[in-house]
């Protein structure tokens, strides 16, 4: 169990990235979604001991992270939104030293984690490529069995998929579900389908702060009945935005369709859908929005 509680960071140009972020993260897939420029990468950063808050506590299974970091690094797992690699150096050879640096220093048994680590994450039959010559998947790939080395309790993974293909998104996504299972992994992202095709816990955090926390049926029945839909005119948007709370527009077959929440039938020509987790996470965006105007 990760626990966080009542963290905050400003950082010297007076930028307030985290304000009062209070968590508890139980082993399995945790989904941390947010908008670009949320908090999420500062949130991730701290809990990997790279910055320390202004305020709060991180405890990992009892272990004060912040007050105990050379022991925190020991069962962390870290694969940073952007992540240097040597381009010239084989998968194999760089794993190998990944694990030097991690403290396996018996040669056979660092060649067997290192070849159990290329098979987990399906990169064997290429170890011996250069690194500069892997897809963008394949290098996230590496990224998670650099992660691996140590068995650690916690793995954090910032904005994994962005720019990846549908086929090497959905096969690291599916790894990411493997690697859950026994371990805690924070999957941080501003896509809610990576959110809702992996995790059964996660949050919604935005400028800082924790809009949402806890099952993502439950933030889904609180908005049962309460979804509509209708195809309209581009140039309706704004007109819409001004009358009704808008969740979300997006062309489909060439047409706008909007999503907007009202408790009642908003007007004639639209219809009641199943809300998502994408109109949890949009109204989750609308109501903090609409509550610092208001402020």
């Amino acid at each position: 169990m990760l626990e966080i509680r009542d963290l905050s960071k400003t950082y010297a140009n007076g930028v307030q990235a985290l304000r009062n972020v209070s968590l508890q993260i139980p082993t399995g897939m945790f989904g941390l979604l947010g908008p670009n420029g949320a908090g999420k990468s500062s949130l991730m950063r701290t809990i990997a001991t790279l910055q320390d808050p202004d305020s709060g506590s991180i405890q990992l299974d009892g272990l004060d992270v912040l007050a105990n970091k050379p022991a925190a690094r020991r069962l962390l797992g870290y694969l940073p939104q952007e992540f240097g690699l040597y381009p010239k150096v084989s998968a194999e050879a760089m794993l190998d030293h990944f694990a030097v640096l991690k403290g396996v220093v018996a040669r056979g048994e660092r060649r067997a984690l290192v070849e159990a680590l290329l098979q987990q994450v399906n990169l064997w039959d290429v170890r011996k490529r250069k690194l500069g010559t892997y897809s963008g998947g394949m290098r996230q790939r590496f990224g998670i069995a650099q992660a691996l080395i140590g068995s650690p309790k916690l793995i954090i993974v910032d904005e994994p998929t962005a720019g990846l293909d549908p086929e090497e998104r959905n096969r690291f996504l599916n790894l990411l579900a493997e690697i859950g299972e026994n371990v805690v992994v924070i999957l941080s992202t501003h896509i809610v389908e990576d959110v809702t095709d992996l995790c059964p816990r996660m949050a919604i955090i935005s400028q800082g702060r924790v809009l949402l926390s806890g099952q993502p049926a439950e933030a889904l029945s609180a908005l049962q009945g309460r979804v509509w839909r209708k195809a309209i005119a581009h140039s309706d948007i704004e007109a819409c935005k001004s009358r009704f709370v808008v969740l979300s527009t997006r062309l489909s077959g060439g047409k706008t369709i909007i999503h907007v929440l009202a408790d009642a039938l908003p007007e004639e020509g639209f219809t009641a859908v199943a809300p998502d987790l994408e109109d949890v996470y949009f109204g989750q965006l609308r109501q903090q929005a609409a509550t610092r105007s208001a402020a």
